[in-house]
């Protein structure tokens, strides 16, 4: 397909079918994928692994994906990775877009207004690929 040079993405998300679709799908762009399906083991993997690009859903058992977001930033090295919250809630309170963007994503995608290859593809942008 097209040449990612390995680089590494982070899939947190935890519905199982909807990661087991990221992950196959960056597999075949020749990302490597590392995947957890809560935020907490997410948080873990994110600090320990130092991945390219981390991929997040919000609503996520034992951490929620604002919580890992902000404990995340709070990290010398997750103060600056790059971050696209992938997730079903629309930001319908200032208070949600509030707190989403304080904490810097590179972007914020709705799962059911996006494709797997826009996904990619806004990862690559990031990625400056």
């Amino acid at each position: 397909m097209d040449d990612s040079n390995g680089r590494k993405i982070l899939v947190i998300e935890d519905e199982q079918p909807m990661r087991d679709a990221i992950s196959d799908t960056l597999t075949q762009h020749l990302f490597s994928v590392i995947a957890a399906d809560n935020g907490k083991d997410g948080l873990e993997l994110a600090l320990h692994d130092h991945p390219d690009l981390i991929l997040l859903d919000i609503f996520m058992p034992k951490m929620d994906g604002l919580s890992m977001l902000e404990t995340l930033r709070s990290d010398a090295w997750g103060h600056d990775a790059p971050v696209i919250v992938l997730t079903n809630l629309n930001p319908d309170s200032d208070q949600t877009i509030k707190t989403i963007l304080d904490h810097k994503p590179a972007f914020y995608l709705i799962k059911s207004n996006v494709t797997l290859e826009a996904i990619v593809s806004k990862i690559k942008e990031v990625l400056n690929m």
